[in-house]
């Protein structure tokens, strides 16, 4: 290229502000490592180990819901524990925004069980957001789920507001260019919201979550949705009343749920919205045919959320208690 066709030189400035912001994202990434607490918590992945296989043999659903409270946790304001924090007189936090009250209560004592624990052998050392990072990584692993890095290191939030994640969980309701834009607006692509998805194969949902569209919709298998109208009859009354999202192995995590969806066994709508629209069904279709394929990008997709908007240095804290900021 001639010298007089090159673009000139940015300014000064724009080049101390790039430098600073390419070495503020380097020391970020430095702060995390895969044996953060190798020193100051030897006993780290032992008790994670010991209280994850208890809390998951006695209550089988502690993984999926693991699942959904680390993706309700990470995707508003990232990865910081603030949907552990309990309200108080003078606060309503994230985990009784109305989307998070079916949270089940499995995971949070699980998360209890794990620091209460840690706290014993390492006091004020490991955060809330790790454990809950860990463990979600573990359960799936239990379930025949990819294994993937969970780096350490993150700062548990100093506050939480249910109001702060208003429009930034995806609904039920939800139609496929709303939810694109949703993951886009956290950088996510409609594959990786694709593979992410996949967490539904050991995923459960409340019957208020899909009843009303049932005997509306036509995608649902015709004996699927009778069956569905007989398990939710009671729902008004008993609104705990759930149904697994993969009825075929609901307990283990393979690619079940990617093949349900062409034979109209997709739960929610925007289950069946994954394989109807033709930005998202050539993923769907590689997954169902592909259980390797999905578990390798489901695996990307869930380091990637692990550390998504995360809190490091004095950014954030580490909680003594995980319902409490300090």
């Amino acid at each position: 290229m001639a010298p007089s066709s090159l673009p000139p030189a940015p300014p000064s400035s724009v080049v101390i502000v790039l430098l600073f912001l390419s070495s503020a994202a380097l020391l970020c990434e430095s702060r995390l490592s895969l044996d953060y607490y190798s020193k100051t918590c030897p006993s780290f992945n032992k008790i994670m180990q010991e209280t994850i296989t208890n809390k998951q043999i006695t209550s089988p659903t502690t993984a999926a819901g693991a699942l959904r409270l680390l993706f309700h946790d990470c995707l508003p304001n990232g990865c910081d524990g603030s949907i552990l924090i309990s309200s108080t007189a003078f606060n309503k936090a994230e985990r009784d925004a109305d989307i998070n009250l079916s949270l089940p209560g499995d995971p949070f004592d699980l998360i209890v069980r794990a620091k209460t624990a840690l706290e014993l052998a390492c006091p004020n050392t490991v955060s809330c957001s790790d454990i809950l990072a860990v463990a979600t990584r573990d359960l799936v692993t239990m379930l025949g789920g990819p294994y993937y890095n969970v780096y350490l290191g993150r700062k548990d939030s100093r506050s939480s507001s249910a109001s702060s994640i208003e429009g930034k969980l995806p609904k039920p309701t939800m139609g496929m260019s709303q939810l694109i834009n949703l993951f886009a607006s956290s950088g996510f692509s409609v594959q990786e919201m694709v593979a992410l998805s996949g967490a539904h194969t050991i995923g459960f949902s409340h019957c208020k979550e899909f009843s009303s569209n049932v005997g509306n919709d036509t995608h649902y298998n015709p004996r699927f949705a009778q069956a569905l109208k007989q398990a939710c009859a009671d729902y008004p009354k008993n609104p705990t009343l759930s149904v697994f999202n993969d009825i075929m192995t609901p307990n283990k995590f393979d690619n079940l749920y990617y093949q349900n969806l062409p034979k109209g066994l997709g739960l929610l709508e925007s289950d069946h919205g994954l394989y109807n629209d033709p930005r998202t069904r050539p993923f769907v279709e590689l997954y169902a045919k592909d259980q390797n394929k999905f578990f390798q990008d489901f695996a990307k997709a869930m380091q990637k959320l692990s550390v998504y908007g995360i809190k490091t240095g004095r950014r954030g804290e580490i909680r003594r208690r995980c319902d409490a900021v300090n």
